[in-house]
């Protein structure tokens, strides 16, 4: 079964082992963020959680840095799960979730950064991936 009309599957990622650690409750501060992203390095969930709260401090170069690192993983992640460019991510599959907060706040801090086309292209890339990612996250 396809999840789209061009017939292309969808991507359906693992559980995210750093998920229990994350605790996931409101305001986690930045430290403790840091410690999973520290414990669990191929976590984008832990590495998107970083840059959100980096763009809340308004550190866009740093927020930059971290979806980065978490869309990347990311992207590692999808490759392994058979992903081939291609295809939807849903973000009802809440460990997809991870990549597409990333994905987001990578957009986010381009466009503060002044990298309109990196903003452009992941913002695509998040509309094309999943469009209920994209109005969950404000896209």
């Amino acid at each position: 079964m396809t999840d789209n009309l061009l017939g292309v599957p969808a991507t359906r990622l693992p559980a995210d082992p750093a998920v229990a650690a994350l605790g996931l409750g409101p305001g986690m501060p930045s430290a403790q963020l840091s410690e999973v992203a520290a414990a669990y390095p191929s976590s984008s969930l832990a590495w998107g959680l970083l840059a959100e709260a980096a763009l809340a401090r308004d550190d866009a170069v740093t927020a930059y840095a971290f979806a980065r690192t978490g869309y990347h993983r990311g992207l590692d992640q999808l490759r392994r799960a058979g992903w081939r460019g291609q295809g939807p991510v849903p973000w009802s599959h809440e460990p997809n979730r991870g990549f597409l907060r990333s994905l987001a706040a990578l957009a986010r801090a381009a466009r503060v950064i002044g990298e309109s086309d990196e903003e452009v292209r992941c913002a695509q890339f998040l509309r094309d991936s999943s469009p209920e990612a994209a109005a969950a996250l404000g896209f």
